[in-house]
């Protein structure tokens, strides 16, 4: 049986390009979730390239991804209004490999900030990450007892801290 959050998830993000004058195909997949995840549904929504220029496609990402968190954000918004709590789910917006070559890529940078703040026993910035991708990096380094992580500042200047742990 096909999750209809997946379809609906599918359906709205097509008809949003058909919008935007794009003939394009959207397939959905049920993201692997931790059994400990009590956020609920998680689900990708990938836009087959097919159909697409590589100038539409560089459009639709955007500079450093941020017409396609736009997107995302949009989607995401969208589908879970007025959705009571437990059917709510979360979307995640891949085009061309970016959102796996970006998780690749802030995956990184949280190792190196984690090795940085162990090395220099000091806080670690990492600056211009999404509100997504400061949520990776939180999730990437949560199993690290002896370290930390919180956000500071406001948009659009916030940004992550890695520090060895207060005891």
């Amino acid at each position: 049986m096909v999750d209809t959050s997946i379809v609906r998830g599918q359906d709205w993000l097509t008809l949003l390009l058909q919008k935007a004058g794009l003939s394009v195909t959207v397939t959905g997949s049920e993201e692997d979730v931790p059994p400990d995840n009590d956020e609920g549904a998680s689900y990708w929504l990938t836009i087959d390239e097919a159909n697409l220029s590589p100038e539409q496609i560089s459009t639709l990402i955007g500079s450093n991804g941020s017409v396609l968190d736009a997107i995302q954000y949009l989607t995401n918004s969208i589908l879970n209004l007025n959705q009571p709590p437990e059917e709510q789910a979360s979307y995640t917006i891949e085009l061309n490999g970016y959102r796996v070559k970006r998780e690749a890529e802030i995956r990184t940078l949280a190792e190196n900030a984690a090795a940085a703040a162990r090395a220099s026993g000091n806080e670690i910035e990492i600056k211009s990450l999404s509100s997504a991708e400061r949520r990776q990096v939180h999730t990437f380094l949560k199993d690290y007892a002896d370290l930390e992580t919180f956000s500071r500042g406001k948009e659009p200047h916030r940004h992550l801290v890695v520090r060895p742990a207060m005891e």
